[in-house]
Formats: structure tokens, sequence, C-alpha cells
């Protein structure tokens, strides 16, 4: 059944009037009954649009991708490749798509906004790039989303992110598990044993599998595992110098860092340096992503590469139907391992 505004105005316990009024935003409302509206508009799946509310499955010439941050080149080298896959004729009448790129900041709220704003502008496609955040109760939100969105029609691909199951939506996800346990062994075979971890955001799902790929190196070296080697934060260069300063606070005499990303990494160098330690002489250094700069490093980045690029243009391809979806509409996309001149042997 159509849900109508005077629907949604019941449910807030407002005038139909000032429903509209929330929505056009034409008219000044109070934060809280705007806020009450728009509750109501999500918990309802109001439409805007009447001619869109009439043609349930019709879909737009909008392409959405979410992405964390579109300043990290991990996130902006994928929307690049997914919108490379988009752009030309084949939208409706044959005219242009047009891409957006939602950059969600890694809030939780931003992202269930971001996808119900594309709900209601009926997108053509949704990619949403990245880990997801590792809640169950947000986990549920998205894919009762995630449902509503291919349900009325939306092509939707996870690019890089865990699959969202009984949603209808496509997932190329990234072995973050295999990626971090085959560098942390590939450091345990030049001997080391004691080695820091530098993690990401505790709340990130892509944070938690590639600690316990490590953890899982580890433990299959007989080498206890202390919590105290591991410091979470940011994704970024400034949270790998704070971390590292923490780690080598801990323990001076760690052989060798671990960083859940390339950027971390960058960071942990810069606080080794200052500690006057060389890389890899002193302390060896280790990645995740191979972004662009890690090969420029000096001495090069050790890394697990993502074929980011490549998993960005192929969920584009999927996402716009010219390329079918995996068996069983999940595909593991491997890393591979770089060694170069930021690992070596310990010092005795």
């Amino acid at each position: 059944m159509t849900v109508t505004l005077a629907d949604v105005a019941a449910r807030a316990q407002v005038s139909p009037a000032t429903v509209s009024r929330v929505l056009n935003g034409n008219y000044p409302v109070a934060t809280a009954t705007r806020e009450r509206v728009l509750r109501a508009v999500d918990e309802l799946d109001y439409v805007l649009n009447g001619t869109a509310s009439s043609l349930a499955a019709a879909t737009s010439d909008l392409v959405g991708i979410l992405v964390n941050d579109i300043a990290d080149p991990f996130f902006g080298i994928m929307a690049s490749a997914i919108q490379g896959e988009i752009t030309g004729p084949g939208g409706r009448a044959g005219g242009e798509r047009l891409a957006v790129v939602c950059n969600t900041g890694g809030s939780p709220e931003r992202e269930l906004t971001y996808l119900t704003l594309l709900q209601r502008q009926r997108a053509a496609a949704v990619v949403l790039t990245g880990g997801a955040v590792d809640d169950p109760a947000h986990a549920a939100r998205v894919a009762a989303k995630l449902r509503r969105l291919t349900e009325a029609g939306t092509r939707v691909v996870l690019c890089g992110r865990p699959p969202a199951p009984d949603t209808g939506a496509v997932a190329l996800t990234f072995d973050n598990r295999g990626g971090a346990r085959v560098l942390t062994d590939h450091l345990i075979a030049l001997g080391h044993r004691r080695l820091g971890y530098l993690a990401g955001p505790a709340e990130r799902t892509t944070t938690r599998h590639r600690l316990e790929g490590h953890r899982a190196a580890l433990a299959a070296a007989g080498i206890t595992d202390d919590p105290g080697r591991t410091v979470y934060g940011h994704y970024d260069r400034r949270s790998g110098h704070e971390a590292t300063l923490e780690l080598l606070r801990r323990d001076p005499g760690l052989t060798a860092v671990v960083a859940a990303n390339d950027s971390i990494a960058l960071g942990a160098r810069a606080a080794l340096r200052e500690h006057g330690l060389r890389v890899p002489e002193d302390v060896s250094v280790a990645g995740f992503d191979d972004l662009p700069f890690s090969v420029d490093a000096a001495p090069p980045l050790t890394t697990v590469r993502l074929p980011l690029a490549e998993a960005g243009a192929r969920a584009g391809r999927i996402a716009m139907g010219r390329e079918e979806a995996p068996p069983g509409g999940i595909a593991s996309v491997r890393g591979e391992l770089m060694v170069r001149g930021s690992t070596g042997v310990p010092r005795a």
C-alpha cells in the first residue's frame, strides 16, 4: 500500500502541513519536530516524489557510491574505478548516469542517512565500499535498508565489505584475514618474535579481520599474543605515529611493527626515526593495501597489495549490469604479499 503524506503526519503526530515544510525545507521548523518527522519518513519508507511512488520498481539515473573518507587513497582509488564504469550512455532513454560520492566520515548514522536518501531518489545502483561497523544492531539496520533498495529495483554491490545475507546485495569481499596472516608469517619467517601491531578503529570489521589474521600467524608459530603489543587508532599517518610511540613505551625491544594499513605504517616509520631507530636495521615495518606512495617510501614498504582499482571497476560493472554477479552473489578478492626493503632479519 502506498504511504501518503498524511500517514507520515499521523506517525509523527504533526499536521500534514508541518510534514510538507520539513520535507521541502521552505519554512523553519523546531529541531525536535523536524527529527520526529524525518524519523517517521524513514520508518514508513515514504517516497517524496509522488510519481516515483506510483512506480515502485522504477529507478533514476543516479548511482550512489558510499565511502568512509574520500581523502583516503584506499577509498579514492575504488570510487574513481567505480565511477569510471558508470559513465557514458546507458541510463533511462540512453542518457548519462550521475554518480554521487557520499562521504560518511565513518559515521554509522551518516551511512544510514545516505542509504535512505538514495532510496528516496530511486537510485539505479548503490555501491558501498570498505569495512562495515562491527555492531549487530547497526548491521541489522543497514541490511533492512539494502533489502528495501534491492526490492525496489536498485542494484546494490558491496566492495571490500562483508556480505549482507538475504538482502539481494552482491559482495566483493577482501581477504583481510588471509592477507594479514601472510604478512605476519613473512616477518616470523625472518626471525621476528617481538612484534607490535597498530590496529585501526576497534569498531570496524576490517580492523577485526586483519587483527585476527595477525594473531592466527602468531598462534601457528607458538608466539604468545601479548595484548599490550596491540594499539588501536585511526587509519591515518598521525594515528600510526602516536600508536608507535605508545608501543615503544610499552616495549622498547620490539623488532617489528605490523600496521593495519600503509598510512599507519608511514606514521610508524616517522616515530621510529624520531627515536633514532632505522628501518629495517633496527625495526622492520609492514603495511597493508599497497597504496601508491608505498613503493616510493625509503626504503619501500613491505605490504599486502589489494587490487583496489580492479575490484572497484568490477563492482561498477556489476552495478551497471554489464557483468554477471559471482556465483552465490559473493566473491573473495585476495591480496598479494609485496616484499620490499622495509622488512629484514631482526637485530642480534
